[in-house]
């Protein structure tokens, strides 16, 4: 249950519109609600701020579909990350409001309006082979109502391309940096911006990389102080972390006066 809809829950109580029974029972599955596959947590978006999120692989539609019937029951936002299209089928019968990034393989379903962060994150990817990780931390980042923007194809191969964007990225409040290959393009960002730099390491390269092991090192060992690092092609987790600093970062008297982000690509619909 997202704070919103306790906060309501309990103002229809002290109103007299429900009574104290009917109360219990929607509260009957705070924290959790046990099923045959899993313990879904309803508890996590008042301790966290943003409800249980559904890793896909490995569960079988029918698992995800009941996870995410449970987690939007509850009213809150679903994000559902590493999704295939025969996931998000199954998915798209039971809630056809649900949308998909083919190229993040996410499933998100938005039932609160969105709050818009005034502040910016940005998302940098060195490549395009690296765009699948980057679009997955911008879902990510945009279903927890954060304001993105991209900066894609700006490897340090032609570090021309991103020096081009070096003023716009100064006006970040947190930058994703996703890159294959050597990584390189993590502290190059690092020693350009004052905001802090979540790093993730991609798979792409060729056998040296070791599937993404080297540019993982490569980061870890940053010379630019303001970079951290998340695990290889976990682009969910860089996106999270940096909504997280994102939202400490907005000022107290913060409005929803902040633009609609950007639409993604063109052909990143199912």
């Amino acid at each position: 249950m997202n704070p919103e809809a306790l906060r309501q829950l309990l103002q229809d109580v002290r109103a007299d519109r429900l009574d104290i029974d009917e109360a219990i029972g929607k509260l009957r599955h705070l924290p959790f609600e046990p099923l045959e596959f899993a313990n879904v947590d309803h508890h996590r978006a008042l301790r966290c701020g943003f409800p249980e999120v559904i890793y896909c692989e490995g569960k079988t539609a029918k698992q995800v579909v009941k996870i995410f019937r449970r987690l939007a029951d509850h009213g809150g936002n679903v994000l559902a990350t590493r999704a295939s299209p025969r996931i998000f089928r199954a998915v798209e019968k039971a809630y056809k409001a649900a949308k998909y990034s083919r190229r993040a393989r996410a499933i998100t379903l938005r039932q609160v309006e969105p709050s818009r962060s005034t502040g910016v994150i940005g998302i940098v990817s060195a490549g395009t082979s690296d765009m699948p990780v980057a679009e997955e931390a911008r879902v990510t980042c945009e279903i927890m109502d954060q304001r993105t923007q991209v900066f894609y194809d700006v490897g340090v191969a032609g570090i021309h391309r991103l020096l081009s964007h070096s003023s716009e990225l100064q006006t970040m409040t947190a930058i994703v940096v996703v890159a294959g290959m050597e990584g390189a393009l993590a502290s190059v960002v690092g020693g350009l911006v004052a905001a802090p730099v979540i790093a993730v390491p991609t798979s792409v390269g060729y056998g040296a990389s070791f599937q993404g092991l080297a540019p993982l090192l490569t980061m870890l060992n940053s010379c630019a102080a303001g970079v951290s690092v998340v695990n290889i092609d976990n682009g969910f987790a860089a996106g999270y972390m940096a909504a997280l600093i994102n939202r400490l970062a907005e000022p107290a008297d913060a409005t929803n006066a902040a633009t609609t982000p950007p639409a993604p690509p063109a052909d990143d619909a199912e």
